[in-house]
Order: structure tokens, then C-alpha cells, then sequence
């Protein structure tokens, strides 16, 4: 059974960090591109940002590009979102998801301010 866990949500005042963590079980790690994704109250799925299978290749949403930083830990099958520089509109739930596959995890909380 494929399983995404997303953990590391909370509430952050404006200009705080948060690590956004998604465990993933069920399939094979290691040989997917991972996003990130969020939907902020009452609106749609906003991508946030994306990793290749190794590692080496990222992209960011125009929102969060130099406040937000991807990565994964292969051998802990766990995906990352380093997000500093925490903004209001930043407050949304953050889905952990394997696109090509339509697997999504459950989603996390963040909510900025003060």
C-alpha cells in the first residue's frame, strides 16, 4: 500500500521557518520525482515546487523561489520543504505527492501569523 505522511506543519509568525517532512512507503522511492503542493482556504491547488528521482533537478513556483528549499533523503525514502521567509499567503495545507502516479498524502497545516 502506498503511503505519503506529511509532518512539520504548525503555526509560524511572519518571517519564521518551518521543515515540511513526507515519509513515503509502498513504493519505490528512490525512482520518483516528488512535488510539493498546496491549497491556501478557498482556493485551488497551487504547485509549489519539485525534485527529480536523484536529486539533482529542482524547480520552485515564481511564489516561493529563494524562500523555499527542496530536497529528499533516498535511503530514509523521505521528501523535504525548507521554507524560511514565511509570508501570510504562504498559509495553506502542503500535500506531499508523486504526480506521475497520482499518489498525494493527506496534507499538513501551515499557518502564518501573527
Amino acid at each position: 500500500e502506498v503511503q505519503l505522511v506529511e509532518s512539520g506543519g504548525g503555526l509560524v509568525q511572519p518571517g519564521g521557518s518551518l521543515r515540511l517532512s513526507c515519509a513515503a512507503s509502498g513504493f519505490t522511492f528512490s525512482s520518483y520525482a516528488m512535488s510539493w503542493v498546496r491549497q491556501a482556504p478557498g482556493k485551488g491547488l497551487e504547485w509549489v515546487s519539485f525534485i527529480n528521482s536523484g536529486g539533482g533537478t529542482l524547480s520552485y513556483a515564481d511564489s516561493v523561489k529563494g524562500r523555499f528549499t527542496i530536497s529528499r533523503d533516498n535511503a530514509k525514502n523521505t521528501l523535504y520543504l525548507q521554507m524560511n521567509s514565511l509570508k501570510p499567503e504562504d498559509t495553506a495545507v502542503y500535500y506531499c505527492a508523486n504526480m506521475k502516479d497520482g499518489y498525494w498524502g493527506q496534507g499538513t497545516q501551515v499557518t502564518v501569523s501573527s
